[in-house]
């Protein structure tokens, strides 16, 4: 190692030598780098990493489309999640349209369609793969979930918006018995999860190209509470509350976590949020949607909830 260092530096040796060692050593760089070689390096990086090796050379291009370097960065049940894609809706039914529609395409190509979101149940929910860590994140609008009195125009309302991932957002005028109640039925890769629902106190708009919140009508909600609740098919269970506040602002508001521990599990959570207290209104509040991201995973202003001793 010692007369390694020593000829790098030009350090001892014969003048003619050290020359043509430095030579040698100015002629092999990263380009000589075997494929093999650079693919192991992929291997321990994130995937924008992988992206931005792939322009340094020949070498590290070569490598990064290799199937083995990305089937380690996609979650173990990437088959299931692309039988959405196909349209198969993941349950038997995709399945069986997995066999008969399944076409071999690159692990990098599968991994670039799933990070884009991925729409199932007619449009109100979709999932898709954080760039960086491949794990699987979830959206379900306000559409695909039951909220009391929702068809009485007298009290909620769908308000058109671009602030909304789904175009859209309930907007609550005035209620006694506020609740909304989520349910899905999926199977998640192997790990933690976290369960958000994204809330806005005021009605927004735009004036004169320039967003506006409205308040006058938010009342209620310093009362009492919201209370949320989580629970799975495999017998978990959390049970918190918050306080809403922050308005005009989106706020994701914490309802729980659950774990994955199982391989190509399929889990049913249920879900929700209510203040049911009848003694006052509450009003002046916008659901946008559900989120399920991994856990730590941060995205937007986020509030966890206390859990109840109750």
């Amino acid at each position: 190692m010692g007369a390694g260092v020593s000829g790098l530096f030009g350090l001892g040796g014969d003048e003619g030598e050290t020359s043509a060692a430095v030579g040698g050593a100015a002629a092999a760089g990263l380009g000589d780098l075997p494929e093999l070689c650079a693919a192991e390096v992929l291997l321990r990086l994130d995937a924008p990493e992988i992206c931005r090796l792939a322009r340094l050379n020949h070498a590290f291009r070569g490598a990064a489309g290799a199937d083995f370097v990305w089937e380690a960065k996609l979650p173990e049940n990437y088959r299931y999640l692309m039988s959405f894609v196909e349209g198969g809706g993941g349950g038997d039914d995709g399945r069986q349209l997995r066999r008969r529609r399944w076409r071999p395409a690159g692990k990098k190509e599968i991994y670039a369609r799933l990070a884009r979101p991925v729409p199932f149940d007619g449009g109100s929910k979709e999932f898709w793969l954080e760039k960086n860590k491949g794990r699987v994140c979830m959206a379900l609008s306000s559409k695909s979930l039951v909220i009391t009195g929702i068809d009485d125009r007298r009290y909620w309302q769908h308000i058109p918006t671009a602030e909304s991932r789904f175009h859209s957002v309930a907007y609550l005028q005035q209620i006694w018995w506020f609740e909304v109640v989520g349910e899905i039925d999926f199977s998640f890769p192997v790990g933690t999860y976290s369960l958000y629902f994204r809330i806005h106190l005021g009605k927004f708009y735009k004036r004169f190209g320039r967003r506006v919140c409205s308040t006058e009508h938010v009342h209620g909600w310093d009362k009492k509470p919201v209370r949320f609740q989580l629970s799975t098919s495999d017998g978990q269970h959390s049970l918190s509350q918050c306080s809403l506040g922050e308005p005009g602002s989106w706020v994701l508001y914490h309802a729980g976590d659950f774990v994955v521990s199982k391989p190509d599990q399929t889990i049913k959570l249920k879900f929700s949020m209510a203040q049911i207290d009848c003694t006052h209104t509450k009003g002046g509040l916008c659901v946008d949607s559900a989120f399920i991201y991994p856990k730590g995973f941060q995205q937007e202003r986020m509030v966890r909830s206390q859990k109840c001793r109750c």
